[in-house]
């Protein structure tokens, strides 16, 4: 299968690595960084520097492949998709913005190409555990989804490190969130309903941010009393970035919130995944609760000198497992696809997503 994946960063070069070490696939990486794509030549995949931003040289860098991989933030992804549906390309990508994912739906419909956006963590894998544990229950009442990528050594006041796109960060931070509030959708603040909750002997805190359930509130319209999806954060993170985005009215300038993290929160590849789902409903006559937990850490790859977070693992291998079952046919081949449509089974079993098994440790990286 010939896949034109564009983004070379961090989770497109994990993107990479995984297909070509597949064999299944014959990859060319696309981005407007030489830079970025050099690294990836001892992966030995064919490079094409591209504007972006031009819609005839995307569309010319994408033509007479099999299908897009758009791993570039979250603004691009229309244009992107757009571009594919041009020339005939199936489409996945990871965006978390909702808007972005209404206008994909749009354009998906009627077309013969398969459009799957939502490919990565949350949204993406975590809907898939939602919908998979709701299909035990004769009838619903609550779903609650907390996901969080966190730093596994937290030092500054933030308990925070820049593990991923700061452009999609802030940006689930200032949009509204979807959810189903006794029985009807509904649209939460970011960053309220704060909660707290305990896991592995480690406190933590959890609270309102937008793209987290995918289309899950669809789906299950009708069906379920209250579905939330909350980020998950060390104690005290939310109130240092309601005061940042509300008291400093940083929310009207995001930009310039942005520079600020991007100077003075360190990144880290020494990261922490959770995933924590919890469904409760009738069952049998009985009001009963399942939970499906997970903690993925970062780890080395295989043959690799260097770490690979844990957020680059889980969002390649969500993506990578997606493109795997279309190819092979487990999913449906046009339209729009919708992450609840993955039956996790599958998604365990798949050479990528059984990523989300493993749990080892990195105690130091030097």
């Amino acid at each position: 299968m010939k896949i034109a994946l564009l983004g070379a960063g961090h989770i497109g070069h994990t993107i990479a690595r995984l297909l070509v070490e597949s064999g299944d696939y014959q990859l060319t990486v696309v981005d407007q960084s030489k830079t970025s794509l050099d690294k990836l030549a001892k992966l030995g995949v064919n490079t094409a520097v591209v504007d972006t931003s031009n819609a005839s040289a995307l569309e010319a860098a994408i033509r007479g492949h099999d299908a897009v991989i758009n791993a570039l933030p979250y603004h691009l992804a229309i244009r992107i998709a757009t571009a594919a549906k041009n020339v005939g390309c199936h489409y996945f990508d990871l965006t978390e913005d909702v808007a972005a994912t209404k206008a994909i739906m749009a354009m998906a419909d009627g077309a013969g190409t398969a459009f799957m956006p939502q490919c990565g963590l949350a949204p993406g894998f975590i809907g898939i555990v939602a919908h998979h544990l709701a299909q035990g229950f004769d009838s619903l009442d609550e779903i609650k989804m907390r996901v969080g990528a966190l730093p596994a050594f937290p030092t500054n006041a933030l308990k925070y490190n820049l593990t991923w796109s700061v452009d999609g960060l802030i940006n689930e931070y200032c949009h509204p969130c979807e959810a189903i509030h006794e029985g009807a959708m509904t649209a939460m603040l970011p960053l309220e309903g704060l909660e707290h909750f305990s896991l592995d002997g480690v406190e933590y805190e959890a609270f309102n941010t937008s793209g987290g359930l995918g289309t899950l509130c669809e789906t299950l319209s009708g069906k379920v009393r209250n579905l939330d999806y909350k980020s998950v954060r060390y104690p005290g993170h939310r109130a240092l970035m309601q005061f940042l985005l509300s008291e400093l009215r940083l929310a009207s300038d995001q930009e310039a919130l942005k520079d600020i993290m991007r100077k003075s929160v360190p990144t880290t590849m020494q990261d922490v995944v959770l995933v924590f789902v919890t469904v409760s409903g009738m069952r049998g006559g009985a009001y009963v609760q399942e939970v499906f937990a997970r903690k993925i850490f970062a780890q080395r790859a295989s043959g690799q000198t260097e770490a690979v977070s844990a957020i680059q693992i889980t969002t390649a291998a969500g993506i990578c497992a997606a493109v795997d079952l279309f190819r092979t046919g487990k999913l449906p081949q046009r339209g729009f696809i919708r992450q609840e449509q993955v039956a996790l089974p599958d998604f365990l079993a798949n050479r990528f997503g059984m990523a989300y098994e493993q749990s080892r440790r990195i105690e130091s990286i030097s």
